[in-house]
């Protein structure tokens, strides 16, 4: 253990970008925090609204705050600045649109010192734009727990897991050659599954202190119907790379493995629009060459329901009529 007489540097990285009117609430979350002894980075990403002047001003109430601007390249160039500026021996990152519990990087940082470990995470929710409380996406432990990466890795094949470096406190070297990928989405995903068989441990907490602010209009929703966000396309990609980590490091959890790319590409089939489901689109027509290859692990996975392999062996047959199923049993649980 490292001599702790100094107290501990938490760098705290916000990416901002047009989010003037939840900025404020983001930013004196973090500066309520019980643990002080934060720096919190703005990094504001080309914003076109008065974002970038607001975090200007936020600064210039809290000498904790750097306040960082560049041209608009999306939330993992804004992040891979913030990790280059950061000066913590802890990382953390917030949304900007999302805010904190008082006492998260505290709970935090107590589960990470205790153990000597290099990562901790807190558990979350989601409140919608009317201020009510969503079903949980991931659901938390009903008391702390240390998972080892292979138990983590699981969890993750298995949709049972948190990605979001929103929830996790990262030591800083666990990022000094490690960046979040650019011009992707889908990205916690992409490097926490990179970093996990460098992390023997980590905490889990049951405490659900980060709020997730579930709008409309950002990458990965949209009421359009015929919009189709990219994520749906990197979710796709993730799972082939995440199979390839899991058959050099964890051959064990290949069985979750294949379960989780069939799973993604169910995701990505069920939300593409039925007007690009045609010849012309090379992604979708792997994606249903993958499905009609994969018929038999689909109907011997464990992990699948009844339901879930119903609708991948008609995917990979019939996409369009899968589509239009869907969509009546869809209107029908209105």
């Amino acid at each position: 253990m490292e001599d702790r007489k100094k107290p501990v540097l938490i760098s705290i990285i916000v990416p901002v970008y047009n989010v003037f009117g939840y900025l404020a609430r983001c930013v004196d979350s973090i500066r309520r925090q019980t643990y002080r002894n934060l720096e919190i980075i703005l990094v504001d990403d080309g914003s076109t609204d008065r974002s970038g002047a607001l975090a200007e001003k936020l600064a210039m109430g809290d000498r904790r705050i750097r306040v960082f601007h560049k041209e608009n390249g999306g939330s993992s160039s804004a992040r891979n600045l913030g990790i280059s500026k950061a000066r913590g021996e802890y990382i953390g990152f917030i949304d900007s649109d999302d805010y904190i519990e008082p006492a998260m990087y505290q709970r935090l940082l107590e589960a990470a010192l205790s153990e000597n470990l290099l990562m901790a995470q807190i558990s979350r929710d989601e409140i919608d734009e009317q201020g009510n409380r969503m079903p949980d996406v991931c659901q938390p432990p009903e008391e702390a727990q240390l998972w080892d990466c292979g138990r983590f890795m699981r969890e993750l094949l298995l949709h049972r897991g948190d990605c979001s470096f929103c929830t996790k406190l990262v030591h800083a070297s666990l990022l000094k050659e490690e960046r979040f990928p650019e011009g992707e989405l889908n990205e916690d995903f992409y490097l926490l599954v990179k970093l996990l068989p460098r992390i023997p441990l980590v905490a889990v907490l049951p405490q659900q202190e980060y709020h997730v602010f579930y709008r409309y209009g950002s990458n990965t929703r949209t009421r359009d119907q015929e919009q189709f966000p990219q994520v749906f396309t990197d979710i796709v990609r993730n799972a082939d790379r995440v199979y390839a980590i899991v058959e050099k490091e964890y051959p064990a959890l290949l069985p979750e493995a294949v379960r989780f790319g069939l799973f993604q590409r169910l995701d990505y089939m069920l939300h593409i629009p039925i007007s690009q489901m045609n010849e012309d689109n090379e992604f979708y027509c792997q994606v249903k060459a993958y499905l009609r290859s994969h018929r038999r692990q689909a109907l011997g996975s464990p992990y699948l329901t009844r339901k879930n392999k119903a609708y991948l062996l008609l995917l990979g047959t019939a996409p369009k009529l899968a589509r239009r199923v869907h969509r009546k049993i869809k209107g029908k649980g209105r």
